[in-house]
């Protein structure tokens, strides 16, 4: 038996690190595939990161070029050469501690002479989503007690990879870095809820979910909003008295450990202090203390379960709006106003609410992301084990609530699932996820790894087929001996379906070469470092001061940033140049920022967008009033035409502000005159 184990173990473990290790190398391969990346000059690479992705790749390049790393750090905390007229603390506002941590293990590691920083970067993060891979393999393994779910959850995993990760789009976002440590926390988790757990392998689990949920937090400014969610889960749990308390609560001490930590090492980030998991973790802790002897099998205790919940959310609430009440923030204050505008509380005619409920991951998803999850097997079978896990946790409290207690150890005759509280708690969590992800599309990378493990867990566990037989009280045929045939035929038909009809896309995907080229940024780069000088401030769309900010170094006017109220109404400032404006309001809200270039994007001035009413400049007009909406009908006005476009036309007052100093086919850059002449 104990050759059996560890050779059960080694195969498995072996399996896991094999599954991350080989889709790193997958992203890799097709990272090289779509981009050329090895055949391309620095500048034309660089072009690759798009948006936000430039600015953090952009510091990292920073840091490497610091005399010393102490020198690097502080020139990013007393930030003044990236936005014009403001000193910024980068490292705090735009979380740059992966940039931190990989320019020291660059220069630490003396990868200088083996490997260009770029290659080094991108590395890391296909790395890191190896782990995220291999996390959820183990998950799927310690629940269903074999690593054929681990290799089915990575099937699923790999094949839904549109709705699974940002990677392909985004490689430097901060979920991509952050997101494979709240795996391992999970993975975790999952062992630690398990009952009868030997205690070495308890402390390990401990450890690791202290080590990954305070990385976690220092990775990605909203992780808190997503460990309230996982704690909103673990109430649950609790509450139904499905799990050891004492477990649960040394969870709680961790997340208010990292809260704290995450505090001091975080600049004060007085976010934390009023975030919605402090409140929560507070609330539960001073009602365990109000609650000593709740948990005893009496009427009263059951009745003062309910008043429980009711009290730990009467807490938490009156926490957090005292706390915001005297702790000074300013934080996601836009947040609050997009969901108001979102759920249908408000209307806004204000320009950066309605561009956000434009963006396609704020929507809802479209029938095309289920229909995608149908196709590939998945959705089926998570809502089968869902409904089965569901009914049968149901069927838990109902005798809980009769007085009946758990059983100290679940065997598979017993058909009983839903008394193992790590799959209890995974069954929330998915919920709690997966109506965030109805709501909002961009959640979908949240809920959908975990619909892939869930899946595969349910598949491939004989107790969940268990479960069902006992529902069904078979008797033609031994329900333990159909429970263990179901669990290894079922993911094996899965398996090679998914094989034969999903394999020789992949490999396509490898094999065919794509071809990214924008020869008209290159050459817009290009002018900027041979022509421009080295004080220069350019503005236009803060996607593209991004890549001016990356590839030339130059200084700019906005960054494509959302977290901040003062940026969040320059980039509206400077958006201007699209709307309806004189050219004496656009020169004064440019040179107010300093400006000495502006960049004019030919697809934006002229875009056709697929929804009539997300256009940039259809949002400009309706935040300045130049189109009233009466019965179905917009009616435009303005005593200007389009800025973008009149410009172009070089005649007065336009030229008496502005100087055409280049162009190509899709940008126009424009000298902003210091010396005008005002003439009609």
């Amino acid at each position: 038996m104990l050759i059996q184990r560890f050779a059960k173990l080694f195969f498995g473990c072996l399996a896991a690190v094999t599954s991350g290790m080989m889709y790193a190398v997958y992203l890799s391969t097709y990272h090289e595939r779509k981009f050329w990346f090895s055949s391309r000059q620095e500048l034309e690479r660089e072009i690759t990161f798009q948006g936000d992705s430039a600015i953090y790749y952009s510091f990292y390049k920073e840091l490497l070029k610091a005399p010393s790393f102490e020198r690097g750090v502080y020139e990013l905390t007393h930030n003044n050469k990236t936005i014009s007229l403001k000193t910024i603390n980068a490292v705090q506002q735009m979380t740059l501690y992966p940039e931190l941590m990989a320019s020291v293990l660059y220069q630490a590691s003396g990868s200088e002479e083996v490997i260009e920083p770029v290659y080094f970067y991108i590395g890391i993060v296909f790395g890191l989503q190896g782990i995220y891979v291999t996390a959820l393999f183990v998950t799927s393994w310690v629940m269903s007690g074999t690593w054929l779910a681990g290799m089915l959850t990575v099937a699923w995993f790999i094949i839904n990879r549109t709705d699974t990760t940002r990677i392909d789009y985004s490689i430097p976002s901060r979920e991509n870095w952050a997101l494979p440590y709240f795996a391992c926390q999970v993975a975790a988790l999952t062992g630690y809820l398990k009952k009868n757990l030997n205690h070495s392998a308890e402390k390990f689990c401990y450890l690791l979910v202290n080590a990954s949920t305070y990385t976690f937090m220092m990775m990605w400014e909203y992780s808190h909003y997503l460990l309230f969610v996982q704690a909103v889960s673990l109430f649950l749990l609790d509450s139904f008295a499905l799990a050891q308390t004492e477990k649960v609560h040394e969870v709680y001490r961790i997340y208010l450990f990292s809260l704290i930590l995450g505090y001091l090492l975080q600049f004060e980030n007085s976010a934390l202090l009023v975030s919605p998991l402090l409140s929560l973790v507070a609330a539960l802790m001073l009602s365990k203390c109000l609650q000593m002897n709740m948990k005893k099998s009496t009427f009263v205790s059951r009745l003062l379960k309910i008043m429980y919940i009711y009290l730990v959310l009467t807490i938490a609430v009156t926490l957090n709006f005292l706390l915001k009440m005297f702790i000074p923030h300013k934080e996601n204050e836009h947040l609050l106003k997009f969901i108001e505008v979102k759920l249908g509380l408000n209307t806004t005619k204000n320009f950066t609410m309605n561009w956000l409920l434009c963006q396609e991951s704020l929507q809802a998803p479209s029938q095309d992301f289920f229909l995608r999850l149908t196709q590939s097997s998945l959705l089926p079978f998570y809502i089968l084990v869902l409904i089965i896990c569901l009914l049968s946790v149901t069927q838990v409290i109902f005798r809980r609530i009769c007085g009946e207690p758990l059983k100290e150890t679940v065997k598979l005759e017993d058909g009983r699932i839903g008394e193992r509280p790590e799959i209890v708690y995974h069954v929330i969590h998915t919920i709690l996820l997966g109506c965030l992800a109805m709501c909002l599309e961009g959640m979908k990378y949240l809920w959908t790894p975990y619909v892939c493990m869930l899946a595969a867990f349910g598949v491939c566990s004989p107790e969940l087929w268990m479960t069902l037989f006992k529902w069904l009280r078979l008797k033609a045929v031994h329900p333990i001996l159909l429970a263990l045939i179901l669990s290894m035929a079922v993911p094996t038909i899965i398996g090679f379906s998914l094989w034969k009809e999903f394999f020789p896309r992949i490999m396509t995907e490898l094999t065919e070469l794509q071809e990214f080229y924008d020869p008209d940024t290159v050459e817009l780069m290009t002018w900027i470092k041979r022509q421009a000088p080295v004080a220069a401030v350019f503005a236009g769309s803060p996607q593209l001061m991004g890549v001016i900010k990356l590839c030339t170094g130059w200084m700019v006017s906005s960054l494509p940033l959302y977290n901040d109220d003062d940026l969040l109404n320059r980039n509206e400032n400077i958006y201007q140049i699209y709307s309806k404006r004189s050219a004496e309001d656009i020169y004064k809200i440019l040179t107010s920022y300093k400006a000495n270039f502006l960049v004019i994007e030919d697809s934006i001035c002229n875009e056709v967008g697929p929804i009539r009413g997300c256009r940039v400049k259809d949002l400009l007009d309706i935040a300045n009033g130049h189109v009233v909406c009466e019965e179905g009908d917009n009616y435009a006005y303005s005593k200007y035409g389009r800025f973008c476009h009149e410009i172009k036309m070089n005649y007065s007052p336009y030229v008496n502000y502005f100087t055409r100093v280049y162009w190509n086919r899709s940008y126009f850059v424009y000298k902003i005159n210091t010396v005008i002449s005002f003439q009609s």
